[in-house]
């Protein structure tokens, strides 16, 4: 019990994907204006997560020890098919958020914190337990990022910030201090 709690919370804030190893920038940077659009995004990440760790445990353990050089492209299908079905639910479930997302509920496809923890849960050799335990962190960690980096720009608005670090700038600036204060978080697990 005591390793499903040191993986999630390894995953969730040690070792977070996005700001520790700057894995899924993407939304990270472009969803993060509003708390409300990048909390559900996150969710949605979460999800996708959940689905695609107990999708590689069961090719990990039934099919890819005959074919492990399909392991990346087995891996890719399954990301790619239960993105699919998360936009065609939240389509149908909330065309508000659907609308609100954009391109980026698309872009959980190519979202590599995704492929990053297929790819970890595999290497570090988990079973279904420790890989849905790892996906939960793992997405919330992604969530927490968005949530975060979303306040702060939220924040920003109603502050006077400079007219030189104002867009692109700014959004590097807060996400190198997030950055900076999880790593604080790296001898955690050590102990």
């Amino acid at each position: 019990m005591s390793d499903l709690l040191w993986i999630f919370v390894g995953a969730l804030v040690v070792n977070n994907f996005t700001l520790s190893y700057f894995l899924g920038l993407c939304p990270f940077f472009g969803v993060s204006g509003q708390l409300k659009t990048a909390f559900r995004l996150g969710l949605a990440t979460t999800f996708v997560m959940l689905i695609t760790a107990i999708a590689t445990w069961a090719l990990n353990t039934f099919v890819l020890e005959r074919f492990p050089y399909l392991r990346l492209l087995a891996f890719i299908v399954v990301i790619a098919s239960a993105v699919q079905f998360v936009e065609m639910a939240i389509k149908k479930l909330s065309p508000a958020l659907f609308a609100a997302l954009g391109i980026f509920l698309p872009l959980i496809t190519t979202n590599c914190a995704i492929l990053g923890l297929a790819l970890f849960q595999t290497s570090r050799g988990y079973g279904l337990a420790e890989g849905v335990v790892f996906a939960l962190g793992g997405g919330g960690g992604l969530t927490l990022a968005l949530a975060l980096m979303a306040s702060l720009r939220e924040d920003a608005k109603l502050s006077s910030v400079p007219q030189l670090v104002r867009g692109t700038a700014f959004s590097l600036l807060l996400a190198g201090i997030l950055s900076m204060a999880f790593m604080g978080f790296a001898g955690l697990l050590s102990a």
